[in-house]
């Protein structure tokens, strides 16, 4: 099976360590974002023949179209990490529905969207592997009350988006792991 690999939100944050971390790897990737010059910045950095495309994954034929594009260039995309994303956390009563809205297109709808896109193949080649991740400190929650969320964390630190990288690449690479969650916190859910 070929290593080829899309990372939606590679341009950035965990995306981006992810995919510096497996093109390291050897793995052939499509980086992934709305911002198509983001995206070719990144690919550009990994060096080799990695491939930049635009996609907001809240749209059906978006992530239709760009897998058929990947496909196309790269070849069977067997691989799939979620890690796109939007931040629009307010106090409830000052979010605005339409941000509710977007978060939850983004978010839970693009990855729901990317997973449909990438099954069919999947299940062609009869095998394959994604893992949707969560998020860590990035610039995409640098707005959040950084100290008082640390004092709960019993690392006492947010995590750095490669140590998240190398847990996603974990998972892709384990073939008999299905269906895990692997919380990857600091141990912020031994409290809870």
């Amino acid at each position: 099976m070929d290593k080829v690999c899309a990372v939606f939100g590679g341009s950035r944050g965990i995306g981006r360590a992810v995919a510096q971390l497996m093109a390291r790897k050897g793995y052939r990737l499509a980086i992934i974002a709305r911002n198509l010059e983001g995206a070719k910045a990144a690919a550009g950095d990994l060096g080799g023949d990695h491939l930049a495309f635009s996609c907001d994954v809240a749209k059906e034929h978006d992530v239709q179209n760009t897998f058929e594009e990947m496909e196309k260039h790269l070849g069977r995309v067997n691989f799939l990490v979620n890690a796109a994303g939007i931040n629009r956390d307010s106090l409830l009563v000052r979010t605005k529905t339409e941000d509710m809205i977007s978060q939850l297109h983004t978010n839970l709808l693009g990855s729901m969207l990317t997973c449909k896109a990438a099954m069919r193949t999947m299940i062609q080649q009869q095998g394959g592997s994604v893992v949707n991740v969560g998020f860590v400190h990035t610039d995409m929650t640098k707005d959040l009350k950084e100290e008082h969320l640390k004092k709960n964390i019993p690392l006492g630190r947010f995590g750095e988006t490669i140590e998240v990288a190398h847990a996603v690449v974990f998972l892709l690479e384990s073939p008999y792991i299905t269906g895990h969650v692997l919380v990857v916190d600091g141990g912020l859910q031994l409290i809870l």
